[in-house]
């Protein structure tokens, strides 16, 4: 049963991280018939202010004693990848003494640092998995999922992912009622679909040569038409082989491979900018029909090509 919050604040703190964690777990909502959690924010030093990424400073209230006994010790993101011995300890403590362990985004790397996601599996931010990977390879990151549930120990990607990973958390402590209280005066959903996929920017990769580029330009422009590794040889005056080989090595992948990720990027700009049916999309980006294109779609971003024009397209063309 969670009763009682412990969040561990450090220098260059991000604010809306940390907001999402007194939001979630610091507010009285017992006018609704909700539990209060004791909530206590800690620093490593009690009242000494804690610079954040926002211009303004975190004042904790606790030292480091205070994640002492907590059923949950949540770390928010920070820009530091420096962490205090004294902190570290602490975490490895909190995480002996039996306490949930939460991070939202770059936070990860605390609990990295203290040595405590060896052989686990996380998520952290799009943007930070690869550093992650690089300084503890060790760990287990899957870069797709908005947050990974290990047990007792949970993270979550870049920013409002935290709100997923919180709100399943308290899911999952605390029951659907209470879950869906909080969400409810949250104004977020209690659960979303997908992952972090879709919300990665994937631009149209770069050759590492000329050689292929004309033809790259030409098959952008055609992706509606049906290509095989045949015609495209011929295209660019080469044998089928010498034209495969060539194109792996220009491109990293193989020519199929190729068009239905570009076919899958045009869908996209499809579904966020035009009114077009799912059907519509398919045929403008050369998949033939809707069904092809929801199966390559969810493969590619995560999740259905409807959930993502709902989230993506925007409020005028919506309005529209």
């Amino acid at each position: 049963m969670l009763r009682s919050v412990a969040v561990l604040v450090m220098p260059e703190l991000a604010v809306f991280e940390f907001g999402v964690l007194c939001e979630v777990f610091g507010m009285d909502r017992s006018d609704d018939g909700l539990p209060v959690l004791e909530y206590r924010v800690c620093g490593v030093e009690a009242g000494k202010p804690v610079s954040t990424t926002g211009g303004v400073q975190v004042v904790p209230e606790h030292g480091l004693e205070g994640l002492q006994g907590a059923d949950l010790v949540a770390v928010p993101a920070t820009r530091l990848r420096q962490f205090p011995e004294a902190a570290l300890q602490a975490l490895r403590d909190a995480e002996a003494a039996g306490a949930i362990l939460l991070t939202v985004c770059s936070g990860v790397f605390v609990l990295a640092e203290a040595g405590l996601l060896d052989g686990r599996k996380v998520t952290a931010h799009w943007h930070s998995v690869d550093e992650l990977r690089e300084r503890y390879p060790t760990v287990e990151v899957d870069p797709d999922v908005l947050y990974v549930d290990d047990g007792n120990l949970i993270t979550s990607a870049g920013t409002a992912a935290g709100i997923d990973a919180c709100l399943h958390l308290v899911r999952r402590e605390l029951g659907s009622a209470v879950v869906n209280g909080i969400a409810r005066r949250m104004v977020v959903p209690p659960q979303r679909e997908g992952g972090q996929r879709q919300f990665i920017d994937r631009p149209v990769p770069e050759c590492s040569a000329d050689s292929l580029g004309p033809l790259l330009d030409w098959m952008l422009t055609h992706l509606d038409v049906e290509h095989t590794v045949a015609d495209l040889a011929k295209r660019a005056t080469m044998s089928e082989r010498t034209f495969a080989r060539r194109f792996v090595n220009e491109t990293g992948t193989t020519p199929l491979r190729w068009l239905t990720r570009q076919r899958v990027l045009h869908a996209r700009r499809l579904l966020e900018d035009t009114d077009l049916s799912v059907d519509a999309v398919a045929t403008r980006c050369g998949f033939g029909s809707g069904t092809l294109l929801r199966h390559h779609f969810r493969k590619v971003v995560g999740v259905a090509p409807a959930d993502y024009r709902r989230v993506f397209r925007s409020s005028e063309e919506l309005a529209g």
